[in-house]
């Protein structure tokens, strides 16, 4: 058993009283209302949209707790602002989360984060135009691609599946290019790149209006699954984009990747409990938009892998779920 899950077990089994009270007080609270600035990502992406919901509905709440949306770069800036202290909160793909949580590159020490939960699930999407030449990962050889905005967990898992490909280096490199999901979107319509990574929630919006206009193909990508749980752990699973999707006419193998909702080691234990209410009560307002890879309930929620459990939310789940 991992030390994090060492930890986790005995947060969620023993010694809670004193969080568990101060969570219990929340409701009864007479200062200040907490305000916590919670990183997100670019505006007009996904974590962005979920942000501010989150937001709309702890205002919605009572006024028992303020979240402050930022626009960020995504995970990697996320997790620098968590860090440095600029945000209390954080959205993440899991194995940026991990980087940071073990000191791994791209951070060069241990970040002090927590998670609150394990939200959804992330499906990799890699398309490119259904007319061009390009038919697996390997073709992508030597050809430019879109490989996520500068500072975001796509460009860091791009990266990791065309390292796991051997396309990352030398003469059979695909030429990375730091492009977001809106100009990666333009990109492929222009041919200014063969093909685009994409990580998020399915349907994403943006690649549904994609398909509706330009014939996409989206290219297989489990095989390399076992590859990236090797060399990184096991944040990397094997998961399928389901037909009907992006006008599919049959699923499609991918690699999945979870999605962590973080917070400072030092955000009160009563706000973080605040926080996993509204969450798990507001959860399908939420996550309406995203078809696959919803498990947001308790076993699957606290499954955060090298990330520690805030005791805050180690407290939440014991008090309500036992």
């Amino acid at each position: 058993m991992t030390s994090a899950a060492t930890g986790r077990r005995r947060l969620m089994g023993a010694g809670l009283g004193a969080v568990a009270a101060a969570l219990a007080g929340c409701s009864g609270r007479s200062g200040p209302v907490p305000r916590l600035r919670l990183a997100t990502g670019p505006r007009g992406g996904p974590y962005h949209a979920f942000g501010r919901a989150l937001a709309q509905a702890a205002g919605d709440g009572g006024g028992r707790l303020e979240i402050l949306p930022l626009a960020t770069a995504a995970s990697v800036d996320n997790l620098r602002r968590l860090d440095e202290g600029s945000a209390d909160l954080a959205l993440s793909m899991a194995d940026v989360a991990e980087d940071a949580a073990l000191g791994r590159a791209p951070f060069t020490r241990r970040a002090p984060v927590t998670a609150l939960a394990r939200v959804y699930v992330n499906y990799t999407h890699l398309l490119v135009p259904a007319a061009g030449p390009v038919r697996s990962l390997t073709d992508l050889a030597g050809r430019p691609v879109a490989a996520g905005a500068d500072g975001s967990g796509v460009q860091v898992l791009a990266g990791r599946v065309l390292g796991a490909a051997g396309l990352s280096t030398g003469p059979a490199a695909a030429g990375e290019r730091q492009l977001g999901l809106a100009e990666s979107a333009a990109a492929l319509r222009s041919g200014a790149v063969d093909a685009a990574f994409w990580s998020g929630g399915v349907p994403t919006p943006a690649l549904t209006a994609l398909a509706a206009e330009l014939p996409l193909r989206f290219l297989s990508l489990d095989g390399y699954a076992d590859a990236l749980r090797e060399r990184y752990g096991p944040v990397y699973t094997a998961v399928t984009l389901p037909a009907g999707a992006y006008g599919l006419t049959a699923p499609v193998g991918t690699i999945g990747v979870g999605n962590y909702l973080l917070a400072r080691e030092d955000v009160a234990a009563s706000a973080a409990g605040e926080l996993l209410r509204v969450l798990f009560d507001r959860r399908r307002d939420l996550l309406r938009e995203v078809t696959a890879g919803v498990r947001l309930e308790p076993r699957f929620a606290i499954s955060t892998g090298a990330v520690p459990l805030h005791p805050g939310a180690a407290a939440y789940y014991r008090s309500v779920y036992g």
